[in-house]
């Protein structure tokens, strides 16, 4: 047994692609409460940040902005609930809003489970394969963002202990953070030179360029790949036949269920909560060993 993230970084990003293809694309209700239920659990179990109400109030604002937004613009619909400077307040302009404010915070979550999972490596191993030019110049970019990161603190912080401006004023902090960007620009010019010149020196561009990945492909990984790529395909086939076709406009209306239905709701479910599963399967096998310690 392994987390969810231990599994080959292939086979997460089929998943994520799949399940976040899924939920941005489709607005059946149904199928955007599972996901966003499945993303909201993985990120809670998985990243430390799950645990803090300040992530999530992020998200909850984001949400109610969303869902206030398209009632106001949006007068479509039959059932009228209340109208507003000669504007009608539709319940159907309401359902809407709140399911597209429910994909995006879903989409939101998902990717920030993805942001976790897959890590700078994982991303490399993915594009090595494909094109290691792609992969070079991914890396390099990673690489350079904490870089410009660290050297602007050092940068402002040896700026203010010398005294050449002061927070006080907004015309002084504007001043303070032309004289950091400019020094930043110099700095990113010389390191490029720098990093050109190196590369130079060391041969890049004289032969084909090869990549080394750690990473296997084990029977795991193929069993997970088997599950998610069924389930994705029960899924997708239920849409495709319009299984999980809603209407919101000009009224609400599901055709309701059918066998294709319960089959796509069932499977996108079950592909939800996969990691959940995963990693709630590892923390009690750890636990478990724990005791025998």
């Amino acid at each position: 047994m392994r987390a969810f993230g231990d599994y080959n970084p292939r086979i997460t990003a089929i998943y994520f692609a799949i399940i976040i293809g899924i939920s941005m694309l489709c607005m059946n209700p149904v199928l955007q409460c599972l996901s966003f239920l499945g993303g909201l659990l993985y990120f809670v179990i998985s990243d430390e940040d799950g645990l803090r109400l300040k992530t999530h109030a992020f998200y909850g604002a984001v949400f109610l902005i969303t869902a206030l937004i398209n009632p106001l613009v949006s007068h479509n619909g039959v059932t009228v609930l209340l109208v507003v400077n000669d504007n009608p307040i539709t319940l159907e302009a309401v359902i809407y809003g709140v399911f597209a404010a429910l994909a995006i915070v879903t989409a939101l979550y998902w990717f920030r489970c993805f942001s976790g999972v897959m890590t700078s490596d994982k991303l490399l191993y993915i594009c090595g394969g494909l094109s290691p030019r792609i992969s070079l110049v991914i890396s390099m970019s990673l690489r350079f963002v904490p870089l410009f990161r660290r050297h602007y603190r050092e940068v402002r912080l040896a700026q203010t202990a010398l005294g050449v401006y002061k927070d006080e004023t907004f015309g002084s902090r504007l001043k303070g953070g032309v004289a950091v960007f400019s020094s930043m620009v110099t700095w990113a010019l010389e390191n490029g030179i720098v990093t050109a010149d190196s590369m130079t020196a060391r041969g890049y561009g004289t032969g084909r360029r090869s990549f080394f990945s750690d990473y296997k492909v084990r029977k795991n990984d193929l069993i997970m790949l088997f599950i998610v790529v069924c389930l994705g395909v029960v899924t997708i086939l239920s849409i495709a036949v319009g299984a999980l076709t809603v209407d919101f406009y000009p009224a609400f209306c599901w055709k309701g269920l059918s066998g294709w239905s319960v089959s796509g709701v069932v499977a996108f479910g079950l592909l939800c909560f996969i990691p959940v599963f995963v990693e709630i399967g590892e923390k009690i096998k750890w636990h478990f060993l724990t005791l025998k310690i």
